[in-house]
């Protein structure tokens, strides 16, 4: 998978300007730099500061960052590093293009100053070969340089004994050089780099604190500049919205430097994905306001882990599919263009913990429901993007156009509420018939009569193949009677229902 590469001889200028855009500007040293430099230097080393300055924005809107044009930013959370290729199979099978690992920095550098990247090298041939890429965590300490220490586990608050995160000068400095050795050793290799996993939670150990990340942020964020100008990093990736974290680091400078801010919009359950439309203009609103000025606007929000889990108290197979999919649809309608579901298998068998239940299949493998999900929204879907979501008289209905870069149109159709019709208007020639497709790759047919289209929402979305038909401009669509029926067979016609493993019966 070919993706542009910024020349080398550019470095100069990526470094230059990264670290440019963090400095105070003064007019005693300003206009000495808009004198070109030694004739003798090469051409991109002669223009003038005005140039550099007008750069920086194209070096901070980064590569890899996927374009909102699905499937390039759907992902998946993994647990594994060697072998699993039946699993990397089933998830390019998918559609899914991103994985997101964990990238341990104690089972990489053993001795100080030592780095063995193998095992990841491998992870990334396969990868690779498969068209997928990684986004990699640079996570967690190393017992080298932090002492243990007693805190609570991130997932049940148990009391533990663990490895201090790195917070006093030298293991900083350490993992600012070992984050930095790593993206020169993987470079050219597409990955995205996040900084950390949820250190507002107990992920940072003993306990967080937004001072000591933020200051490993900017010391790695400053290692990764000097050693790869060009590099995608990311970060926070905190865990829900904590906005008195979140403003403490975003002012801190450290957005000179990301190019993308990573949050996890876990919500409580009752909370469905579009829930998160108003906490992601929140966080762009901020983002925005201790943004460099070149680059308010720029950086993109990316919804870097966030799952629903089927145990017991959790919710259906079928909620959990449809919200696979419609958390990717909505964060792309809201600007968000990498959306990691989590996670990519079931953890264990237990049927009561939370953390055995959030895959996509099961331990042995078995598509779940959301596994179907998504790989129908990534083949409907893909080369599509979304053109805008059409006017509805309930908020809680949701239909997307979208096209491809051809000129195809089709629609993408839920509600948040109760399963009822709408009526969408259209421009068509006579009774026309389009073909549609549910969450669970059942296709069907809609009926469309001059000037409308019925389709029946349900809280898993449907796929309609417009044709040659197009919307009717100015003309709202609006609700029919609401139809019987449950949640569990939404997307489906009535009198149709959706067995566990994905197939469709009357």
């Amino acid at each position: 998978m070919g993706l542009p590469q910024r020349p080398r001889s550019w470095d100069f200028i990526a470094h230059f300007t990264f670290h440019l855009a963090s400095l105070p500007l003064s007019a005693n040293w300003y206009p000495g730099l808009t004198k070109r430099l030694d004739p003798g230097q090469p051409e991109f080393m002669k223009w003038t500061f005005p140039t550099l300055i007008a750069l920086i924005p194209w070096f901070s809107t980064a590569t890899e960052i996927p374009k909102p044009v699905l499937p390039a930013g759907v992902g998946v959370n993994i647990h594994f590093v060697r072998g699993h290729q039946r699993d990397l199979d089933l998830i390019a099978a998918a559609g899914f293009k991103f994985v997101r690992m964990d990238f341990g920095w104690a089972s990489i550098e053993r001795k100080k100053g030592q780095y063995d990247w193998s095992e990841y090298d491998g992870l990334l041939n396969n990868l690779d070969s498969r068209g997928l890429r990684a986004v990699l965590i640079l996570d967690y300490s190393n017992p080298l340089y932090e002492e243990v220490v007693t805190s609570r586990g991130p997932v049940h608050g148990r009391v533990r004994r663990s490895v201090a995160s790195p917070q006093h000068a030298e293991s900083v400095a350490a993992f600012a050089r070992w984050a930095a050795a790593s993206v020169r050793h993987f470079r050219g290799r597409h990955v995205i780099w996040e900084i950390w996993n949820e250190p507002n939670i107990q992920f940072w150990s003993p306990h967080p604190d937004v001072r000591q990340y933020t200051r490993l942020a900017l010391e790695t964020c400053r290692a990764i500049r000097d050693a790869a100008p060009e590099a995608t990093v990311i970060g926070p990736a905190s865990s829900g919205f904590p906005w008195s974290f979140l403003e403490s680091f975003l002012k801190s400078g450290v957005l000179n430097y990301l190019d993308g801010v990573s949050v996890h919009p876990y919500r409580d359950y009752s909370r469905p994905p579009e829930t998160a439309a108003a906490d992601f203009a929140r966080l762009r609103a901020l983002v925005d306001r201790y943004a460099p000025p070149a680059r308010r606007g720029k950086i993109p929000i990316l919804s870097g882990e966030w799952g629903y889990a089927t145990h017991r108290s959790g919710v259906s197979l079928q909620t959990q599919a449809a919200f696979a999919a419609r958390q990717q649809l909505a964060n792309l309608l809201q600007g968000v263009p990498l959306s990691i579901w989590y996670d990519w298998q079931n953890d264990g068998t237990d049927p009561n913990e939370r953390e055995d239940n959030f895959g996509t299949v099961l331990p042995d493998l078995e598509p779940k429901p959301a596994y179907v999900a998504i790989r129908t929204l990534t083949h409907q879907l893909g080369g599509f993007h979304i053109v805008k979501r059409v006017a509805l008289a309930s908020k809680e209905d949701y239909v997307l156009l979208c096209a491809n870069s051809a000129g195809a149109r089709k629609l993408a159709a839920w509600m948040m509420g109760e399963p009822h019709p709408i009526e969408v208007g259209i421009q068509a020639e006579g009774t026309s018939r389009f073909g549609a497709m549910t969450s669970m790759g059942k296709r069907f047919t809609v009926h469309g009569a001059q000037a409308e289209l019925e389709i029946e929402l349900g809280a898993a979305p449907v796929y309609v193949t417009l044709g040659d038909a197009v919307l009717e401009a100015g003309r709202h669509p609006r609700r029919k009677a609401a139809f019987g029926g449950h949640a569990r067979t939404s997307g489906i016609r009535k009198g149709q229902r959706v067995l566990t493993e994905g197939a469709v019966a009357r």
